[in-house]
């Protein structure tokens, strides 16, 4: 199996109940936010396993063509931005909660972001992409 398809089989449907937890359970994603910044040892950790997931598909899968297959490099890259920026600088998270917290549509933006990704990656991986 084509890398590209394996992780879009994997990356798909993460994305699809994540954007269906964050959808059901918008007050409880902002708790637990909010709960997140209070401890910087789970902030911590989350960057370090932002990091490894990140570089597990940069180094798997980068791929800078002009199809889909560039989404699940953008997703690795991403990853290793988010795992870098948490680990050096998490005190500044803070004000990513503030926003969220003050224009409840951002979750919104995520939600539908979330969900419209994992449906295409999960329709490329799953019957596209074979």
């Amino acid at each position: 199996m084509e890398t590209s398809v394996f992780l879009a089989q994997i990356l798909g449907p993460y994305c699809i109940i994540v954007g269906i937890g964050m959808l059901l359970n918008q007050k409880t994603i902002l708790k637990v936010m909010e709960d997140l910044l209070k401890n910087t040892a789970l902030l911590y950790l989350g960057g370090a396993f932002s990091l490894i997931i990140g570089l597990l598909i940069v180094v798997s899968h980068n791929i800078w063509s002009a199809d889909w297959k560039v989404l699940i490099t953008l997703f690795g890259w991403l990853g290793i931005l988010k795992g870098v920026w948490l680990m050096i600088f998490p005190n500044t998270t803070a004000h990513l909660a503030k926003a969220y917290h003050k224009n409840k549509s951002l979750l919104g933006i995520n939600l539908c972001l979330m969900l419209a990704l994992g449906g295409f990656l999960t329709f490329v991986g799953y019957f596209a992409g074979k």
